[in-house]
């Protein structure tokens, strides 16, 4: 037989072989401001009443495989409206992924603006899904003459709009998206994952649009940990994409661990307003910096221009500091010399920002 018959090059699809695992870099000892995690940890006393509910959890048995009492207590946490249906995932890219297994079929289309969240793409592709994009205008506002041309030529079975997108911080106008829905021959997915920032929401919309669906995750209300997503929509739609979803995908410690987290949603709260005050700061001080581009944001992380050709420069001389964001420069197209800073503590954002004014005459 064949060696090349026993080799991956044979096997695995070609759209596979072509994509980049997604690289998540190793932090180190340096301040991770990366991510777009909340800063916070949980007082030891809370911390020792957790462990205390984990000793309860049976590892020897399957969880709920519905996970039925933390839907409600999502459902309520969340508002999602009486008659929505919930579907919880192994945090929301393995929604997007059940979405996409959901319509995936030859020549079917994912469609998105440009630059978004890259797991729209990357599900799309190891879907066997087509991917098209509409650039953002140069504001980072949507263009929704090119949205609904795309849509027209398209006829996506999903568009994919991140709200506040990630990784512009923009909110897109509300108007545009209910355009957009409306335009819509399939479904409409407005991914919420920075929900604790902004008070912009469709989900109290749910009701309004048949082929709205709501995306959100706990990730950004400080519990990344727990990898725990909720989709919510009409059961008509949520009926079929559940049947996409693998048994017991939300784990016994996630259950026990999230319902613990919830019935402490205050302090999360309090904690997302500390991160919202930090937002204005940060925006306000980089603002100051003759050299940026800073643009708004409703999310916990903050994007920002430099010098043409400098991105590399300043993102290497924050490392040296101790201080890790994101570089988007790689990325080319219209993230180019842009980095993101994830909003941190107060400390954090401060050390940043006096690392930053180094960083920046370093590279001049």
């Amino acid at each position: 037989m064949s060696a090349r018959l026993k080799s991956p090059q044979f096997w695995i699809r070609p759209e596979i072989q072509a994509l980049k695992a997604y690289h998540v870099p190793d932090p180190g000892d340096s301040i991770k401001l990366d991510a777009m995690e909340n800063p916070y940890t949980w007082p030891e006393p809370l911390v020792d009443e957790w462990l205390e509910v984990l000793r309860d959890v049976e590892l020897n048995r399957y969880p709920d495989p519905g996970a039925r009492a933390l839907t409600e207590r999502l459902r309520e946490a969340m508002q999602v409206p009486d008659n929505a249906q919930i579907v919880l995932g192994n945090g929301s890219d393995e929604l997007i992924q059940m979405l996409a297994l959901a319509v995936a079929q030859p020549d079917r289309v994912i469609l998105s603006p440009d630059p978004t969240f890259v797991m729209y793409r990357m599900i799309a592709d190891v879907a066997g899904l087509c991917y098209e994009s509409v650039a953002l205008a140069d504001d980072f506002s949507l263009d929704l003459d090119a949205m609904l041309h795309a849509i027209d030529l398209h006829q996506p079975a999903i568009v994919f709009l991140a709200y506040p997108n990630n990784p512009t911080g923009t909110l897109f106008d509300h108007a545009a998206i209910e355009s957009i829905i409306e335009h819509s021959p399939g479904l409409v997915v407005v991914d919420e994952a920075y929900a604790p920032f902004t008070d912009a929401s469709f989900m109290p919309r749910l009701d309004e649009f048949p082929n709205l669906l709501v995306l959100r995750t706990v990730s950004k209300m400080g519990l990344a940990g727990l990898r725990l997503g909720l989709l919510a929509g009409s059961r008509e739609w949520l009926n079929e994409i559940n049947k996409t979803r693998l048994p017991y995908n939300i784990n016994v410690l996630t259950q026990a661990s999230a319902m613990f987290a919830l019935e402490h949603k205050a302090m999360l709260d309090e904690q997302a307003g500390l991160i919202r005050k930090e937002r204005r700061r940060m925006l306000d001080v980089l603002s100051a910096f003759e050299e940026l581009t800073v643009y708004p944001s409703e999310a916990n992380f903050v994007l920002f221009r430099v010098a043409k050709g400098t991105a590399d420069a300043v993102f290497g001389a924050l490392c040296e500091q101790g201080v890790l964001i994101k570089n988007l420069n790689p990325a080319g197209g219209r993230m180019q010399d842009c980095l993101r800073v994830t909003v941190g503590t107060a400390d954090e954002n401060t050390r940043f920002l006096a690392a930053l004014e180094k960083a920046l005459g370093v590279s001049g």
